[in-house]
């Protein structure tokens, strides 16, 4: 860059935890900075908002650390901004000295097995969006199987289980709105069953949430003591992690109790790998899993045994995957963006060696793929500002960065944008529908009413 005597302009696209902590780690260096964070829903905080069980609260703290960080003068927030519609890469270019895309993964990784299709067998990203009150997803959600499978071992597996699982009574005190109450009062579900194909020692659940399934008064876990199983790898696992062990220690500790009465029963099984979902007419009858076996690594292989599961819906939730993001490469199988520690690659040169699109970064998950918790896209965040401000001498720079030049831009096109100031008001709005009934909040859904509650003369 030329001009040295202003902030260097920064646009991030995506306002979840992975583009606030960007924002954060940009602040905190010794570059002057300018930031906007652009957010194709009226709310910021991405995951948090739309992606966790309404039963966190633990982890809905983390939003109290990124409000920190917008309130600083150095970052505004601009929200109801569908990047690729409203705004291209282009039009960020015109006012920006570089762009960090961290938009997320919020499609479902395909599962392919027969009968995935089937009436009745869903993705874990819609059914998470549905009760979490995302504005762009249907407002009923089919809750009349009373025996469900939910495939996956993870922390979103158990997430889908447990809100299946517990009554809508359970989850009232919680910032549910109205129309997801209504479902889960009226869900009949009183099996659920969690399949994963490997052992104990291989589930990617973390302790906490894991305990968090015996917490509540109307479900009872259940784990097979055949499935308390482990192999040399499974034992190796188990010695190099703290989590592995208190993992398996928990649901060893399940496999040799009393089976209680609580009048809902959540099976945790292992070693059963989703085969075929099975179904009449269309609609799923059924789940058939191949039993399979530890080979000595931690891995398994399967052992030609079958077993028919009688149920009559199947969540899969065996991974998350990125979107395409318009006007930059995208690796489609990975569902990723092609980068190096943040920079985004484009199309090879003639002589085979890959080059990077200037002043492009991600961040996040569409940096490296939907794994690790939360507080891991901290560590993405640094990697990629890093590699920013190290690029940023050689930044063409904006043609237009005065800060108002974006502003007049969106209201030149007539795009209801929100604010970090329209936040407070819509959080304020939220509070006191909960208010009444003794609740924090009860989240808005409609994307109307959000836009009216936080920006009232733009609705």
């Amino acid at each position: 860059m030329t001009d040295q005597t202003r902030p260097l302009r920064v646009a991030i696209v995506g306002a979840g935890p992975a583009g606030i902590y960007a924002a954060d780690a940009l602040m905190k260096s010794d570059t002057e900075v300018s930031i906007d964070l652009f957010e194709r829903m009226p709310a910021p905080f991405g995951l948090i908002r739309y992606g966790v069980a309404p039963d966190h609260p633990r982890i809905k703290g983390i939003i109290t650390a990124l409000h920190k960080v917008l309130d600083k003068d150095a970052v505004r927030l601009l929200g109801n901004i569908d990047y690729g519609t409203d705004i291209t890469l282009e039009d960020l270019r015109r006012f920006y000295d570089a762009v960090i895309f961290s938009t997320g993964a919020n499609a479902d990784r395909a599962l392919n097995i027969p009968g995935i299709d089937l009436d009745g067998s869903y993705g874990a990203a819609d059914f998470v969006s549905w009760y979490d009150g995302h504005p762009d997803v249907p407002r009923d959600w089919p809750l009349d199987a009373e025996k469900v499978a939910v495939l996956g071992v993870g922390n979103v597996a158990l997430d889908i289980a447990r809100v299946l699982a517990k009554t809508g009574d359970e989850l009232l005190p919680t910032e549910i709105p109205a129309n997801v109450y209504e479902g889960l009062k009226n869900n009949k579900a009183v099996e659920v069953h969690v399949f994963g194909r490997r052992g104990p020692a291989q589930a990617k659940f973390t302790p906490l949430e894991l305990r968090e399934l015996d917490h509540s008064p109307t479900i009872e876990v259940i784990v097979d003591p055949e499935d308390i199983d482990y192999d040399e790898g499974s034992e190796i696992a188990r010695r190099s992690s703290k989590q592995v062990d208190m993992v398996a220690n928990t649901l060893q500790d399940w496999a040799i109790r009393d089976q209680g009465d609580r009048p809902h029963k959540l099976f945790l099984h292992f070693f059963e790998s989703p085969h075929e979902v099975l179904g009449e007419d269309g609609k799923v009858v059924g789940l058939r899993t191949e039993r399979t076996e530890l080979d000595g690594t931690g891995n398994v292989r399967g052992t030609g045994k079958f077993n028919d599961w009688d149920v009559t819906a199947v969540y899969r939730a065996v991974g998350y995957l990125s979107q395409n993001i318009p006007s930059i490469p995208f690796d489609d199988q990975a569902g990723t963006v092609p980068n190096e520690a943040g920079r985004v690659i484009g199309d090879d040169t003639a002589d085979g060696a890959s080059r990077f699109i200037p002043a492009t970064y991600v961040t996040g998950w569409i940096k490296r793929g939907p794994v690790g918790l939360i507080g891991h896209t901290k560590g993405d965040a640094n990697e990629t500002i890093a590699c920013l401000l190290e690029d940023a001498p050689t930044f063409a720079g904006a043609a237009e960065p005065n800060t108002d030049a974006v502003i007049e831009f969106l209201e030149g096109k007539g795009i209801p944008f929100t604010t970090w100031q329209g936040w407070y008001r819509l959080d304020a709005h939220e509070r006191s529908l909960g208010e009444p009934e003794g609740r924090e909040r009860i989240k808005v859904v409609e994307r109307e009413d959000m836009l009216r509650a936080s920006e009232p003369h733009k609705a």
